[in-house]
């Protein structure tokens, strides 16, 4: 059951000490709560954990259900592309969120891989953590599908971590957006926080960060006044989503994303796959490529838009 605590706000205190003192809650775990949105002052989304109050605002704070207290294994069907003794590459498929959180503790990449293979780090993370996110590196959007990477022990993923942190990494992701931009194009717009909701990003917002990605237009298609383009993308930073908010950014938002776009008849989750990724793997530094060919889903709404397959005669998309 879902709990709502209101009060008003101390003057001159920070907002995750206000709402720490005022509700008996931790400090992390307060910051948490206004991180993922579940604060607001005077009616309005809070933005930062260190806001100064005032003393006027009134402050509440919805306090999500208890979160099971362990992470157990589960028989999720998982493509495995690639397995050795340092890391496995597997393809995720749509829907599934990369690890646990403090309102999520099933149906995860982590809950999938938990009986299945060692995991970096598994020993250092307790189950009953809000984070728990043994052997991953990196995140993919949940209904984003493709090639994710997970360290398999401790040394490996340092060794990845810092990889991806130096922008050794190579990606390259596939997109249907709806809308036009150049054939073309070098986006270089910081991204941060939205001022208005705290799960959404944009360029600008809040701490933006200098966010860099090149996008080349397969196809292009049009069906009714409405266009269409089948999109390569290559981010070369890594920011929470990053090609979806930088293509929204030029007008032509991913299809079916409800978050930046809107909802689409042809398919029921954002059309973005990461297609690629090279890196330098943990155990000689020597470059090893993963690759998982489009879904289905994303074939199927582009046939279904009026576009041919392979898009632009591409053979690495088909």
């Amino acid at each position: 059951m879902v709990e709502v605590k209101v009060f008003q706000a101390p003057a001159g205190e920070r907002l995750d000490v206000a709402i720490a003192l005022a509700l008996q809650l931790s400090r992390t775990y307060a910051k948490n709560l206004v991180e993922e949105g579940f604060v607001q002052i005077d009616g309005r989304p809070a933005i930062k954990v260190s806001h100064k109050l005032s003393g006027l605002e009134l402050i509440s704070v919805v306090i999500p259900p208890p979160k099971p207290v362990t992470v157990e294994a589960e028989e999720i069907p998982l493509d495995i592309i690639y397995e050795d003794d340092d890391l496995a590459a597997i393809n995720k498929p749509p829907g599934l969120a990369a690890h646990p959180t403090a309102t999520l503790r099933s149906g995860t990449v982590v809950n999938a891989l938990l009986g299945r293979m060692s995991l970096a780090k598994e020993r250092h993370f307790e189950p009953e953590e809000e984070d728990y996110r043994p052997g991953i590196v990196h995140r993919l959007d949940k209904d984003t599908s493709g090639v994710m990477v997970v360290a398999k022990h401790d040394e490996a993923h340092r060794h990845l971590a810092a990889s991806f942190k130096k922008r050794l990494t190579e990606k390259e992701y596939l997109a249907i957006a709806v809308g036009d931009i150049p054939d073309e194009v070098q986006v270089e717009a910081p991204i941060g926080r939205h001022p208005h909701n705290r799960q959404l990003m944009t360029v600008g917002g809040a701490n933006p960060r200098s966010a860099n990605t090149y996008l080349r237009v397969l196809m292009r298609i049009r069906r009714g006044e409405a266009r269409y383009l089948f999109v390569k993308a290559k981010p070369h930073t890594g920011r929470t989503h990053q090609i979806r908010v930088h293509l929204a950014h030029l007008g032509a938002a991913i299809l079916g994303d409800e978050a930046y776009g809107q909802r689409s008849s042809v398919i029921t989750r954002q059309a973005l796959h990461a297609l690629r990724l090279t890196l330098p793997h943990p155990r000689d530094n020597q470059a090893i490529t993963f690759m998982a060919q489009a879904p289905l889903d994303m074939i199927e709404a582009w046939l279904a838009l009026g576009g041919s397959w392979p898009p632009g005669n591409d053979p690495t998309v088909g």
